[in-house]
C-alpha cells in the first residue's frame, strides 16, 4: 500500500471512491433522493476545487496500480475546540471492494501521525448516528464518543456524533 498527497489530475478518481462509498455506506441512511445527486461530476469539481485552493489535506492510497481509498484531515473546524491544538479527520473513504482490509486502520493511523506532526495533541471526527459500521470501526481503533452532536440536512434531518482521540508519542514516529 502506498500513501501519497492527492493532486489535482486525482479528481476523477477521488469522486468515483467518494459516491462508490456513500452509495454503498449510507443506502439505508440516506435519503436516495440525496444520494442521486451525490454525483461522479459534482464531486470530481468539489476535490479538484479543494485540492487547488488548498481547502483541505487529501491523500490517496494505492494498492498496486489501483487507487482504493481517501483520507482528508485538517485542523478542526469545530468552534468549541482549539484548531491549533486539536486536527479532523474530515473522511475515511474505501472503494467498497476493499472494505474490512485494514486499509482503514491503515488511513486513521496515518492521519493522527500526519497531525500529531502538525502540533495536534488530538483528533475529532464526526460520524452519521446511524453508521454503525463506521462507528464501531472508530471505536475499535480507540475513538470516544465526546457527547457532541449536531443535525445535518442530507434530504432529510440526520444526527451526527463526534468522536474524540487523544494523540501519543506513537503517531509521532517517522514513517
Amino acid at each position: 500500500m502506498n500513501i501519497r498527497r492527492a493532486k489535482v489530475e486525482d479528481a476523477p478518481i477521488l469522486a468515483r471512491i467518494h459516491v462508490d462509498s456513500w452509495q454503498a455506506a449510507y443506502h439505508d441512511i440516506v435519503p436516495d433522493s440525496f444520494l442521486q445527486g451525490f454525483t461522479y461530476s459534482k464531486r470530481e469539481e468539489a476535490f479538484r476545487k479543494a485540492i487547488t485552493d488548498n481547502l483541505e489535506e487529501t491523500y490517496l492510497v494505492e494498492d498496486g496500480e489501483s487507487t482504493v481509498g481517501i483520507l482528508t484531515i485538517g485542523a478542526s473546524r469545530d468552534t468549541d475546540l482549539d484548531a491549533k491544538l486539536t486536527g479532523e479527520i474530515w473522511g475515511i473513504y474505501l472503494a467498497p471492494a476493499y472494505w474490512r482490509r485494514g486499509i482503514g486502520t491503515l488511513l486513521a493511523e496515518e492521519a493522527e501521525r500526519l497531525l500529531h506532526l502538525r502540533g495536534h495533541m488530538a483528533v475529532v471526527l464526526w460520524v452519521l448516528e446511524g453508521n454503525t459500521a463506521a462507528r464501531r470501526f472508530y471505536e475499535a481503533v480507540g475513538y470516544l464518543l465526546d457527547g457532541q452532536v449536531k443535525t445535518v440536512d442530507l434530504g432529510k434531518p440526520l444526527l451526527v456524533v463526534r468522536y474524540h482521540k487523544s494523540l501519543g508519542e506513537k503517531t509521532n514516529r517517522p514513517r
